[in-house]
């Protein structure tokens, strides 16, 4: 890859879950009857289409990883668990209301975190039962959850498998034993190994690992054992993220300072040290930091114009209704997102007050669901195009104008109603998006704090 155009666009910018990215959102949320309204709207057309996504967030760590940008809630008080699974039950509930009588059909659960498995496999088990309790299984679905190999059990994997999940993500971000004590990340290779060996045994049909790049202390050597042993042990998907510093957002990560830090040069070098050895090894580009091997539905979904991109990242699943439950969880109706609070004690005054906990949200408009279209074309296929009227705004051809340079850069081919990201380009689509982001560009003075493209 070109040296002079990883520095040249390694520029701080969103991730793309979402459009209008959440810094961006509305000042003032939806209402709650509002958000209702969505949500129903939303219901009526995607539970018959194809059935409704869940996104439950677990916030419970019982120590804190230092490099985490998660929403997370640090405690060794297993008590909690109960209270909290009861209160995503209780929001559960209030979601029935918009329903009517209409049974959902669950396609798509993903349990994240925090650490899912901070709880025992007996009320993960609950939970799961308690969501789909007055609910169908679509027969297509596809359920996930995120595991930590320091706590991850064998029972846990056997008691998400037999409620119905077949996928999990392991958190291994990185090998290297210094790297992961200064991250304080208490994990071996062996746990890891075993965690996908018996999940294999078990059935599970498809395994992530997540990686993690520019963490401190990580060096091109230690990053190319990291991968020589994930290829070891052949995981259908890897997330390969970029490490984002942001201690005034996360004191954790005050623990080391940016002198730790790989400098922008290796961490460029470490960066496609990763990358060029997963592609030697057989896996593929699915979109930003996503690889897979061709046997894995995701390749599958990208190669067939399936794949979907939502707040749950890379899906080979695409419902128009997300209901996100849990403290912190975003639900998404298309044409409309919402936030719940946070902080976990307020979380369960609204739950406990019979309100959806909402404490912010974005209701889109026109432009907005036209501008998400092309965004979302890009981040999953490389390419959008704008035959038809109601994909044309004002701020598309001001986005064409802004990618003149990508163009010449020869990082975008630019046709009469439609554009294609070049090979050469992949590795750029954040910056290829934030063209379209009329938000970004309307605000682009305001102190929002966004990771690097690479």
């Amino acid at each position: 890859m070109d040296k002079d155009l990883l520095f040249k666009y390694n520029t701080p910018g969103p991730r793309y879950t979402s459009y209008p990215t959440v810094p961006y959102w509305q000042k003032t949320p939806p209402t709650e009857q509002n958000w209702k309204k969505l949500a129903k709207e939303a219901f009526t057309i995607s539970n018959e289409k194809e059935g409704i996504s869940l996104y439950i967030h677990l916030p419970f760590c019982e120590s804190l990883c230092t490099y985490c940008g998660c929403n997370t809630r640090i405690t060794i008080n297993h008590k909690v668990e109960e209270t909290y699974i009861n209160a995503v039950l209780k929001e559960w509930e209030l979601y029935f209301s918009i329903f009517d009588t209409t049974k959902p059909i669950i396609r798509e659960i993903h349990l994240g975190g925090g650490t899912p498995t901070f709880f025992s496999p007996e009320n993960l088990a609950k939970l799961i039962e308690g969501l789909l309790k007055n609910a169908d299984v679509h027969p297509k679905a596809q359920f996930s959850f995120e595991a930590h190999p320091g706590n991850t059990t064998d029972e846990h994997l056997q008691a998400l498998f037999n409620v119905g999940f077949r996928r999990v993500s392991i958190g291994v971000q990185d090998f290297n034993p210094l790297v992961l004590a200064v991250i304080n990340r208490h994990q071996t290779f062996e746990q890891v190994s075993h965690l996908t060996k018996k999940a294999r045994e078990i059935g599970y049909t498809s395994v992530n690992y997540d990686i993690v790049y520019g963490l401190p202390m990580q060096k091109v050597c230690t990053m190319m054992e990291t991968i020589m042993r994930v290829v070891q042990l052949r995981p259908d998907r890897i997330a390969f993220y970029s490490y984002a510093h942001i201690p005034w957002i996360k004191p954790g990560q005050r623990k080391y300072t940016e002198s730790d830090l790989p400098d922008p040069d290796k961490k460029m070098a470490i960066y496609e040290t990763g990358r060029n050895a997963l592609e030697l090894s057989g896996y593929h580009d699915i979109g930003m930091d996503h690889f897979s091997l061709e046997t894995d539905e995701l390749f599958k979904a990208q190669q067939n114009g399936r794949l979907h991109r939502n707040f749950m990242g890379y899906t080979d699943t695409h419902t128009q209704l997300l209901i996100g439950l849990g403290a912190s969880s975003i639900s998404d109706s298309w044409t409309g997102y919402v936030q719940n609070e946070k902080n976990v004690e307020a979380y369960y005054e609204k739950i406990s007050a019979g309100i959806l906990p909402i404490i912010k949200g974005h209701e889109l408009t026109k432009d907005d669901l036209i501008l998400r279209k092309h965004i979302l074309r890009i981040m999953t296929s490389f390419e959008t195009s704008w035959k038809h009227e109601d994909e044309v705004c004002d701020d598309l051809y001001k986005a064409l104008e802004r990618l003149s340079e990508l163009q010449f850069d020869e990082l975008v081919e630019i046709e009469p109603y439609q554009l294609r990201v070049t090979d050469t380009g992949k590795a750029f689509v954040r910056n290829v998006c934030m063209a379209f982001d009329a938000k970004l560009w309307a605000e682009s003075s305001a102190t929002v704090q966004f990771s690097k493209t690479v």
